[in-house]
């Protein structure tokens, strides 16, 4: 089951606006992560949950999709519903380098949630942190780290096997979009 998570686990940019995911489920997602292990326990991680048209709007003037493929993503009617941001609390003492091992694990905890309730997610860092905080009105006590944009996928991605080492993600005429990945035996040393 577990392995089924993580295959359908891809980072998703075009949602189905008719099918949000909703506050209370991304509160659920949060609560799933905060459960997750911490560096030496500091539990420096907080989030926001962005759920009104108008801060997914906002949100979406701030962050990039996969911007190496030259498209406009997410597509026109393929926006997420909800976005949960996170974020590190400076007061909480955890160095940045077990800060961001967190925010992997709690990121990656609440794709794995979303997939299993039928959404998906795209994790993202780019966006202007100065901007965010000044958007959302976030204390300069908190340092934004990810944005998590979540919905219902309306897309597919496919995982491929890596050809020559090429790791570069793309999209065929019909905007499936393909990830290639190594062989596994080209992952050990």
């Amino acid at each position: 089951m577990l392995e089924s998570l993580v295959i359908r686990n891809r980072s998703y940019r075009a949602f189905d606006e008719s099918a949000p995911i909703g506050a209370d489920t991304m509160r659920e997602l949060i609560d799933l992560a905060r459960r997750t292990p911490s560096g030496l326990n500091r539990q420096p991680l907080r989030y926001r949950i962005l759920s009104s048209a108008q801060d997914i709007a906002t949100m979406l003037g701030n962050c990039r999709f996969a911007a190496k493929l030259g498209i406009p993503l997410p597509p026109e009617g393929g926006k997420p519903t909800g976005f949960i941001l996170m974020f590190t609390d400076r007061e909480a003492g955890s160095p940045d380098t077990l800060a961001l091992k967190d925010v992997g694990i709690a990121a990656q905890t609440i794709l794995l949630g979303a997939v299993e309730r039928g959404f998906g997610g795209c994790m993202l860092a780019s966006f202007d942190s100065a901007r965010l905080c000044a958007d959302f009105g976030i204390s300069e006590r908190y340092t934004p780290v990810l944005a998590i944009a979540l919905g219902k996928p309306a897309e597919t991605a496919v995982l491929t096997e890596a050809v020559d080492g090429v790791l570069d993600y793309y999209r065929d005429g019909a905007g499936v979009h393909y990830v290639p990945k190594h062989a596994a035996k080209d992952v050990y040393i």
